[in-house]
């Protein structure tokens, strides 16, 4: 059973709405520790689609500071799912 928390959030870019229009492609930040597998599965049932590739890039958080006070952001994943094509996702209705 894929699990819905493992998506964040869609990642609404410059980039990414290039890559949507050009190839089809979605851009999502995921759990750092998703496979693609559960990736795919995730995203083919939450958004009716069918997924045909699933790439994704790992981001080390960066320190930042205030102050004194040093902290770090945590690390992230970023995937992109190319859909098949006629499937779309759309995260904007109208406008």
């Amino acid at each position: 059973m894929p699990d819905a928390g493992l998506i964040i959030a869609p990642l609404v870019t410059e980039k990414g709405t290039v890559i949507a229009e050009k190839s089809n492609q979605v851009a999502f930040r995921v759990r750092p520790e998703a496979t693609k597998d559960t990736i795919r599965d995730t995203v083919e049932e939450l958004f009716k689609v069918t997924v045909i590739k699933v790439r994704t890039s790992n981001f080390m958080g960066k320190q930042r500071r205030r102050g004194r006070i040093v902290g770090r952001q945590a690390n992230w994943k970023k995937a992109y799912v190319t859909l098949k094509d006629g499937d779309r996702i759309e995260f904007f209705e109208g406008a």
